[in-house]
């Protein structure tokens, strides 16, 4: 594909929204973790899918940090982004979003990052096109985005060393 063309950050953006049943619930009443990431990771591959034409892989979940508790009842809209591509990869935003549609309100209730790789036709990661922010929003999450490749890479090869050492530790048992 070569890496011949930009796109904005819009072009890729994708939202998703449900709402919370009892069943997606813990004992507290609030979403489960573990159905917020899934709804997370599912957003994120279609956003990273648009932006890049091909077929992606999740290559990592930096983070979800939750902020406000989503609760039975609750519509949830889930708004990610390409905020950020390199040579074959793309960080994703996405904003997990409490909607009051009553009272026309709109929380932020979690906050998460993931990295995918755009595969080609042989699975081998293919480059994707540049991005480019247009709102104020969207200039901060680009901004701000190498910082976050940076942590990326360092935590990348903490996690190396520590699977060398694990490696080494059960060869010798």
């Amino acid at each position: 594909m070569g890496n011949v063309k930009r796109k904005s950050m819009s072009e890729s953006r994708s939202i998703k929204e449900r709402q919370v049943f009892p069943q997606d619930t813990n004992h507290l009443h609030t979403m489960f973790g573990g159905m917020l990431m899934a709804n997370v990771d599912e957003i994120s591959a279609i956003t990273a899918t648009k932006h890049s034409n091909s077929q992606v892989v999740t290559a990592s979940t930096d983070s979800v940090d939750f902020l406000k508790p989503i609760k039975t009842g609750d519509i949830v809209s889930y708004e990610a982004m390409v905020s950020y591509a390199g040579k074959s990869s793309m960080e994703v935003c996405v904003q997990i979003i409490i909607e009051d549609i009553i009272r026309n309100e709109r929380h932020l209730a979690a906050l998460s990052f993931l990295t995918f790789v755009a595969l080609d036709e042989d699975g081998k990661p293919q480059e994707v096109p540049q991005v480019y922010p247009e709102t104020q929003t969207e200039m901060w999450f680009h901004d701000t985005a190498l910082a976050r490749v940076k942590r990326r890479k360092e935590r990348r090869n903490e996690s190396k060393e520590t699977i060398a050492f694990l490696a080494k530790a059960q060869s010798m048992k």
